[in-house]
């Protein structure tokens, strides 16, 4: 069982609070196979920016599918519109990723540097500011005293409690390249749903008064299935989450085809 599913199972077990599955999820066995098998593949590292980016993909593109036919305009313009803006805007995501993510390791290496500096050049120092932290946090001198005084035999777990415990700072194994990637795949794919039905109408004869229904069907169920898997990053009911996105969406549509019919007041 990897650590991901270890934890996913713990959460169903709270969740109905289940005694027993939740023993199942806490023994000894489990504990020891999950954290061996810490990393969950491209998947489990990059859930979130699948998540987000497809969410963020199909509230915008639908906002401005919204404003356009708020304004009744052309499917023409639908399709120029909508598509610009799903490049750009997932091109921009997906940068906004990679440039957050490098800037988040490059501070951690930043910081990881000194401490080592600090613990060869400072070491008491070092332990002193850790037992300090400790005695924030409760525990008695001796205590504090006693567990510095373990972690600080190995310079790697001293400095990894120091990054830990003093600075909140937590070594990141993500890719900037794969977060950037794992969003604007994401951010084009759920963000071209409320499209389709445009793309198709090129082909095939659909009326725009129909067309807009429809694409309000497909983007309601796309927020209501990636809002459900939200459960995956923050644990919350997925019916809850289906339609808390489903209302975010619902209110960004309205507004933008408000706008998008007072602008075509305006001009007419």
């Amino acid at each position: 069982m990897s650590i991901t599913r270890r934890i996913d199972e713990a959460r169903k077990a709270y969740a109905k609070r289940d005694k027993k599955a939740a023993a199942a999820a806490h023994t000894p066995e489990s504990i020891q196979v999950a954290h061996k098998e810490r990393h969950g593949g491209f998947g489990s590292d990059y859930i979130g920016d699948i998540v987000y980016g497809g969410l963020d993909g199909i509230i915008t593109t639908f906002a401005v599918i919204s404003s356009v036919m708020g304004a009744g305009l052309e499917i023409s313009i639908v399709l120029i519109m909508g598509i610009a803006n799903l490049l750009a805007d997932g091109f921009s995501m997906s940068a906004g990723a990679f440039l957050s993510t490098k800037s988040e390791q490059e501070r951690y290496q930043g910081e990881l540097e000194r401490e080592y500096w600090e613990v060869e050049n400072f070491p008491e120092a070092v332990r002193l500011e850790l037992v300090e932290i400790y005695l924030q946090e409760g525990y008695s001198e001796e205590e504090a005293s006693q567990l510095v005084e373990i972690i600080s035999r190995d310079d790697d777990r001293f400095v990894d409690r120091m990054m830990s415990d003093e600075l909140g700072l937590e070594k990141m194994e993500r890719n900037p390249i794969n977060n950037a990637l794992a969003t604007f795949i994401s951010f084009i794919f759920f963000g071209a749903i409320p499209l389709s039905v445009y793309v198709v109408g090129l082909f095939v004869d659909i009326p725009l008064k129909t067309a807009y229904p429809i694409s309000i069907l497909l983007t309601s169920l796309a927020l209501l299935a990636l809002g459900g898997a939200k459960v995956l990053v923050t644990g919350q009911n997925p019916l809850r989450g289906g339609l808390e996105m489903l209302l975010v969406g619902g209110l960004s549509a309205m507004v933008a085809y408000g706008i998008g019919a007072m602008l075509e007041g305006l001009v007419n």
